[in-house]
């Protein structure tokens, strides 16, 4: 059996690249992919070389193994079908839809406690955004938005416009997404936002906003989140910047701001909710809510695996045009 993968070899370089896929073991199953979701944010850290290496991959998922290294293969959200099974197994996965964290892959083993049914009302497309779906709740969960409050989203890329879709379920006084493309700011108009505005021309509410999301993956903004944020407020930080340092302003307003900074990060749950909530009940939420998203007005781009070298290149040189670019594996 042959696969392809997508390998990162070195600082904007990508190959795809054949080879072979054995048999599974008596505890494994084999998937065949047939959609994988590109993470505009963090491949593109990966794919810059802006990514740590002293830190592992993803502790959490067992398919990233090592660190951050070239060469190395990355993603973490394929969508397939089980087309073997080991001996140990149970039989009736075969045939099965499936979800699982791995990089961008045409054919894989797995365990099959790595693997997640998809539910009937759940198209591959939508399955394979079920980490961005996840990320967004995460974010929305560690905010905890309050009724009448103005919140500020920096950053409309797809985990930005995804959690801006989101946080317009709740009765918030004011909703404004904050994106240097104005295509972006169209999308979260279009997904609820109130105001869409670029960084340089954002008038916050007259009090401040009292709770701000730093979705961008730039530094930068992080400086203008504080400055946008009220006195008391939250800001939640959900932007990886990998080797990226940020420079902040703190010797000013922000001394008495009582201004309150915390990062999110979807690997680990709050430990204020962890006895009621775990991953198993955010699963079930996100699987809900990806069945309402309106994925033909995100995903922008699917290209045949073979072609990945383009879908980075897009998102590095046409962030205008590039939010959800999926791999599509034809044969694979």
């Amino acid at each position: 059996m042959h696969g392809r993968a997508v390998y990162f070899v070195g600082p904007k370089e990508v190959e795809v690249r054949d080879h072979d896929v054995p048999a599974p073991d008596r505890t494994q199953v084999r998937v065949r992919t047939r959609l994988s979701a590109v993470s505009s944010g963090t491949e593109r850290l990966v794919y810059r070389g802006e990514a740590p290496t002293n830190l592992p991959a993803d502790e959490s998922i067992a398919a990233l193994e090592g660190d951050l290294s070239f060469p190395l293969t990355y993603g973490y959200a394929a969508v397939g079908e089980v087309e073997a099974v080991g001996d140990a197994v149970d039989a009736s996965l075969l045939g099965e839809r499936v979800f699982s964290f791995h990089p961008h892959e045409s054919c894989f083993l797995t365990r099959p406690s790595e693997l997640r049914t998809i539910p009937d009302g759940v198209s591959d497309g939508r399955a394979a955004l079920l980490p961005t779906m996840e990320t967004a709740l995460n974010f929305v969960m560690d905010g905890r938005p309050l009724v009448g409050e103005h919140v500020v989203v920096f950053g409309q890329g797809i985990v930005g416009l995804v959690t801006t879709w989101l946080l317009d379920k709740f009765p918030l006084g004011s909703l404004t997404a904050v994106d240097c493309v104005p295509e972006r700011r169209q999308l979260a108009l279009d997904l609820g936002a109130d105001a869409a505005v670029s960084p340089e021309s954002l008038d916050h509410p007259a009090d401040g906003a009292d709770l701000t999301f730093e979705l961008s993956g730039d530094p930068d903004a992080l400086d203008d989140a504080l400055d946008v944020t009220r006195y008391d407020g939250r800001v939640v930080v959900g932007s990886w910047y990998g080797t990226k340092r940020a420079s902040l302003d703190l010797g000013g307003r922000f001394h008495r701001s009582r201004i309150s900074v915390e990062s999110s990060q979807v690997s680990t749950i709050d430990p204020d909710l962890s006895g009621r909530w775990d991953t198993e009940r955010r699963f079930s939420l996100a699987w809900d809510f990806l069945e309402d998203i309106p994925l033909e007005s995100l995903v922008t781009h699917r290209l045949d695996v073979g072609d990945a070298a383009r879908a980075y290149e897009l998102l590095e040189d046409e962030p205008d045009d590039a939010v959800q670019i999926l791999f599509t594996y034809g044969d694979g």
